[in-house]
């Protein structure tokens, strides 16, 4: 069995041989930026390992892990331009380096190479990927669109902002990890198992993502430190820290500003305050406890799947290692 080291070098390899597209450049230069800045690669090497621990070629999983690669980073550009970010990864987003209209424009082109991908698969494998990644892709727009509503609510409750996770963000690794149960010729109760501790996995690493967004390094954490703060995200964090009523009047009425009203030196201001309530709410540690529990319900998974131990031990590691950003 390959080592993720090892499936990650085949699945970049894959990506720089495969997505070669070049003219026009307008369009396809923003597409090889966003796919070439780099991160965890976390979903297509779930694919992968997916494939591989039920006992497939890896080679027969990777334009599926493409395509779930490249549907990502279709999301993070667009999501980017709604939320007005200014960085990904560390560096500028596609809609500042070029502009909104070129981002939207080779957003669209990624979505539709992804689908191409599938092409290579035959009949009964093709109608499986694809059903369950149109079905995906659909729900990660849901997801977008709560997280969106839920900026100009302020009766967002934990179980709609879980839903929204789920939608925004765990579909897509439960997703990766069915695909290669797919393409492994596994049976439908066996797909839903790996799936199911794709969803507890993905929601721990949002939770971890959200927890991270107000406390994370600057140098590290590649995004905008406090973006959600300054979006007035109703995440998890807030929602726990608002439970404390010595500190819902203070982070309901930060919480209320528009960020656009403001000038740089009162959004930094409103980053450093809403920290410090979360902090002393209690909503920070309940966060780190919530990220604990999803990450052990992920875990309980691993145990129920049909592959061998030494495959379980290598997916426990997998994951803890991924939630060792918050250690």
């Amino acid at each position: 069995m390959k080592s993720l080291e090892q499936l990650r070098e085949v699945f970049l390899k894959h990506l720089k041989s495969t997505i070669n597209h070049n003219e026009p450049k307008g369009l396809y230069d923003p597409v090889h930026y966003i796919l070439d800045l780099g991160g965890k690669r976390l979903r297509p090497l779930l694919t992968l390992l997916s494939a591989q621990m039920y006992g497939e070629s890896i080679d027969k999983a990777l334009n599926a892990a493409l395509a779930v690669e490249v549907f990502h980073n279709f999301t993070l550009l667009h999501d980017d331009i709604m939320d007005q970010a200014d960085l990904r990864r560390g560096n500028p987003t596609v809609h500042k380096k070029w502009d909104e209209n070129t981002g939207i424009l080779s957003g669209d082109a990624m979505l539709i190479i992804a689908y191409q991908l599938f092409d290579e698969y035959d009949a009964g494998t093709f109608k499986q990927l694809t059903t369950l990644f149109s079905q995906t892709a659909l729900e990660v727009c849901e997801g977008q669109q709560f997280d969106v509503d839920f900026e100009s609510r302020d009766d967002v409750t934990i179980a709609e902002y879980m839903n929204m996770i789920k939608l925004k963000t765990s579909v897509l690794v439960g997703c990766a990890l069915q695909m290669g149960a797919i393409i492994a010729g596994k049976n439908e109760e066996e797909q839903q198992k790996v799936y199911n501790y794709g969803i507890n996995l993905g929601l721990a690493f949002q939770l971890m993502d959200d927890y991270l967004d107000a406390f994370g390094d600057p140098a590290t954490f590649g995004k905008e430190v406090g973006g959600d703060i300054r979006e007035n995200k109703k995440t998890y964090l807030y929602l726990k820290s608002i439970e404390n009523l010595e500190h819902t009047h203070d982070l309901k009425t930060w919480f209320a500003v528009n960020h656009l009203d403001m000038t740089m030196d009162e959004i930094d201001d409103k980053k450093e305050q809403v920290k410090v309530h979360f902090e002393k709410s209690g909503g920070a540690q309940a966060t780190l406890e919530a990220i604990k529990s999803y990450t052990e319900k992920a875990l309980q998974d691993i145990k129920g799947l049909d592959i061998p131990e030494q495959a379980k031990e290598e997916l426990t590691n997998f994951s803890l290692k991924l939630m060792g950003r918050v250690s």
